[in-house]
């Protein structure tokens, strides 16, 4: 798990004081691009910490900004720390580029919060419920379907890892996520057990936000994941991150006004949330209204 973890911090660091030197030069994406002889995508996926960074790229963006000899030496060396590749690049295309950053993020993460409105996260999905997922996914075959589950599979191992320890996750659903059947109502009903043989964990809690809260913060944000990160041997930790997903791609959120909003968000959600042993009371009555059902 190491390994896993040995790429995103870098390559976020990195993107991160390049954006900033960028800034201070005040140049522009598209002009870094002009000067730099590249597309505008490139100096972007730098700059937000996805995919590994040539030493050679790095050295050209300092001379461009003006960054001084030193500092240009270190980031050049931080540029060799960003070819390390997590256990998610053995599926290869099946992860597209803009979820790759969101594995590193999840598996580096020390708390991970997240509201669910129409779907169990993927995190806590059975591979019944993971499959039923992607069977409207017509453009895809049996088999890529398959490792599809089995990467959503292979990224719950995050909830049981010895070291570094699991992140802590608090999960809030919507309850219409629960009464939605995917799948068989036997797989459907597995999926609810399973929630709460997930949330016996110590360092997972999940919640149910009824129906009856009516209207909130939340439904205005969507569906969304809070990422926050350990200090480590770092005097700053990483930026927290807001992650919103959608058909084609995803937000990635870093801004402390914009976490800020999200904490609000998950405020309102936090208060309206059923306490835990109401929740597990609910998914339970659920789960006998799907076997008689």
């Amino acid at each position: 798990m190491a390994e896993d973890m040995g790429s995103t911090v870098p390559r976020r660091q990195l993107g991160r004081t390049l954006r900033q030197l960028r800034l201070e030069s005040q140049i522009t994406l598209d002009g870094a691009a002009d000067a730099l002889d590249c597309s505008r995508q490139k100096v972007w996926r730098i700059e937000c910490g996805i995919g590994a960074v040539r030493g050679v790229d790095v050295r050209a963006m300092c001379e461009l900004y003006d960054a001084t000899a030193e500092l240009t030496t270190a980031l050049v060396a931080l540029a060799g720390e960003t070819r390390s590749k997590g256990w998610w690049h053995a599926y290869g295309d099946a992860i597209p580029e803009w979820f790759e950053l969101y594995v590193g993020l999840e598996t580096t993460a020390s708390r991970i919060r997240r509201y669910d409105e129409s779907l169990i996260p993927g995190l806590l999905q059975t591979r019944h419920y993971a499959r039923a997922v992607y069977q409207h996914r017509t453009d895809l075959n049996e088999e890529e379907r398959e490792r599809l589950v089995e990467i959503r599979i292979q990224r719950q191992a995050l909830l049981i890892r010895r070291l570094p320890p699991p992140p802590r996750m608090d999960v809030i659903l919507s309850e219409a996520a629960l009464l939605r059947v995917v799948g068989s109502p036997a797989a459907m009903a597995d999926q609810l057990c399973h929630l709460l043989r997930v949330d016996d964990l110590p360092s997972v809690s999940i919640r149910v936000l009824p129906l009856s809260a009516g209207l909130h913060f939340g439904a205005v944000a969507g569906t969304f994941v809070m990422l926050e990160f350990p200090l480590g041997s770092r005097v700053i930790p990483d930026p927290p991150v807001i992650y919103c997903e959608s058909l084609s791609g995803a937000l990635y959120l870093d801004r402390s006004h914009e976490f800020a909003l999200y904490e609000q968000a998950w405020a309102s959600l936090d208060e309206l949330a059923l306490d835990g042993e109401q929740s597990r009371h609910l998914i339970g009555k659920i789960i006998g209204e799907v076997h008689r059902g």
